[in-house]
């Protein structure tokens, strides 16, 4: 059996159509049905259906695909391996952010990381904290950057504070408490709150600051984004509490400071522990750590 003809097999249970597979794999259609022809000879039995269109895996063939897709993974996890111990210095790293980060922090930080390791390259990806769990949970990224939550749980995942987020209040230029610099939460237990929607982290933060201030708050409006939230509020929906965004206009509302409760949260930084961690991951890994670290 030839490392090859399990690669073909993989490619041709996966597309079902030999000239697809084929197409992938830069063969001729006729080298493609010898390869799996000899693969079925070797085991013994046929491993697919054919049919008129295309072809489907038989019942032998459902059995083998798992194990072909663990040892092409694992093989393919070793060339890594190897090449990553040939040179630590470079590498890419996955990495997803929540939105409140990609103004500035994560920009800045993986800016600092460069000039360290300028060999070490980012595919970065920006969005809600559940989402960013789920690809965490699939193996699609190798680090996180987001809200404490209830996936963290998981045998299989670590997370460390990254960041202290501090959370401000911001209310339309127009309201009462707009020339404050400094407010309790529970001045505005009255008021409308324009929010996050509850897949975003913050907006469990959020409620439980309000609660520790006394009150449950009345959400009049969900958003996703920051500049969508701060809109609202310009707009006269409501109040809402907020990371600082660079570059927000300030035209038409007013940034407080809240001194009690402290309005903050902590961002995390989330791995799973179950998988491979490249020298580049591990270099990150320790940089984001010792970066919060010095801040605190």
């Amino acid at each position: 059996m030839e490392w090859q003809q399990l690669e073909y097999f993989q490619a041709l249970a996966k597309h079902q159509n030999f000239t697809k597979a084929a197409d992938e794999l830069a063969l001729t259609q006729s080298a493609l049905s010898r390869s799996i022809a000899k693969l079925e000879e070797e085991f013994g039995v046929p491993l697919f259906e054919r049919k008129i269109r295309g072809v489907a895996l038989n019942k032998y063939g459902e059995i083998l695909l798992p194990y072909v897709n663990r040892v092409i993974q694992e093989i393919t996890q070793a060339k890594q391996e190897i090449k990553d111990m040939d040179d630590p210095f470079t590498g890419t790293i996955s990495l997803a952010f929540i939105h409140t980060l990609g103004s500035s922090f994560v920009p800045d930080l993986i800016g600092v990381f460069r000039e360290k390791y300028p060999g070490i390259q980012f595919q970065l990806t920006q969005d809600s904290t559940r989402k960013i769990m789920n690809l965490l949970e699939a193996g699609k990224i190798d680090l996180g950057l987001c809200s404490p939550n209830e996936q963290m749980k998981n045998k299989y995942i670590e997370a460390v504070p990254a960041i202290d987020e501090q959370l401000y209040l911001i209310v339309p230029k127009k309201h009462r408490l707009a020339d404050m610099k400094e407010v309790e939460l529970k001045e505005v237990a009255n008021e409308p709150f324009v929010s996050y929607k509850h897949e975003s982290g913050i907006r469990e933060v959020i409620e439980n600051l309000c609660q520790k201030a006394g009150f449950k708050p009345n959400v009049t409006f969900e958003g996703v984004g920051d500049a969508t939230i701060a809109g609202f509020v310009a707009a006269n929906f409501g109040v809402a509490l907020i990371p600082f965004i660079p570059g927000l206009d300030m035209s038409k509302i007013s940034i407080l400071t809240v001194s009690e409760p402290r309005c903050q949260r902590v961002i995390q930084m989330v791995w799973r522990t179950d998988r491979y961690m490249s020298p580049a991951v591990i270099h990150f890994k320790k940089f984001v750590e010792q970066s919060h670290s010095l801040v605190k």
